[in-house]
């Protein structure tokens, strides 16, 4: 059996910009790099045409789990700096993609579409009681997803 049926070929990691997801890039990049995997870094955002009422509402729901990133400019941004970070932990195969959408269903559509392997996410959300009770970006995708997933304690 050759080492690539045991490696990971496509890994997929998601965004907001913040330093906690930052570090899940970090992880996800030195897998890919240690493992020869394509690293897919995805960034969801709601489009710059929403209306106050649904981003307010959109905030309301998931408040410390709230979008961060309002159209597709400052999402494009966000994946810039997370690939110069995913390169600097070792990954050398790197993709960007700006999905329109909520954080959960960007990062699964962009796992089927990639056909990856591995999905990397942060564990912010995961402890509090609102991310118990409602659930949060990693509990749902963990949950949804068809492929592994790894959990980056990227949280204190």
């Amino acid at each position: 059996m050759s080492q690539s049926a045991n490696a990971y070929r496509t890994v997929v990691v998601g965004t907001d910009g913040s330093e906690s997801s930052l570090r899940a890039v970090a992880r996800a990049g030195s897998i890919a790099g240690a493992t020869g995997a394509t690293l897919v870094i995805a960034c969801a955002y709601l489009p710059t045409e929403a209306d106050d009422r649904e981003l307010s509402r959109a905030q309301d729901v998931l408040r410390d789990e709230a979008y961060q990133v309002v159209g597709s400019h400052p999402a494009e941004d966000t994946v810039r700096t997370a690939a110069e970070r995913a390169g600097a932990a070792g990954a050398a195969k790197v993709r960007t993609v700006a999905v329109q959408g909520s954080p959960v269903e960007a990062l699964l559509d962009v796992v089927r579409r990639e056909d990856a392997d591995l999905l990397v996410v942060g564990n912010r959300g995961l402890n509090g009681i609102k991310g118990r009770l409602l659930g949060s970006v990693p509990a749902d995708a963990t949950r949804r997803s068809t492929c592994d997933v790894l959990i980056v304690h990227t949280t204190g």
